[in-house]
């Protein structure tokens, strides 16, 4: 969403808890990044599925102002999640949390339709 287009000029659907759900570590985090950055009313995560990593698909991450065209919002333990229609065929299901964990720490993703994913948990294959 670009600086000049007001949210309701946006066209996005609501999703629910069904495609992902944010665990309560995962919501805090994001709660805490957002507040920082200014976004607390409007923002949220966008979390997108690209090709990459050793199993094929991988996710991306980023802090956004709201939803694009066409992105689905999803609305999870009081903060934003948005996702666009292809990625979402892939995190269907999912759940987002986060640790701190020095070495495996940072968000992660729960995926039931991940049939593969590496040693790494960085990537996986649907």
């Amino acid at each position: 969403m670009s600086a000049t287009t007001p949210l309701s000029e946006i066209k996005y659907k609501l999703g629910n808890e069904t495609l992902i759900k944010v665990l309560d570590g995962a919501s805090a985090q994001l709660r805490s990044l957002l507040k920082k950055q200014g976004r607390l009313d409007a923002g949220g995560l966008r979390v997108a599925v690209v090709g990459g990593g050793c199993s094929g698909l991988q996710y991306k991450m980023d802090l956004v102002d709201g939803p694009a065209n066409r992105d689905i919002m999803v609305e999870s333990n009081g903060v934003r999640v948005v996702i666009d229609p292809k990625s979402a065929l892939f995190v269907t299901g999912s759940e987002l949390d986060y640790s701190d964990d020095l070495q495996q720490g940072g968000f992660k993703v729960t995926n039931p339709n991940a049939v593969v994913t590496c040693s790494c948990g960085e990537s996986f294959a649907a």
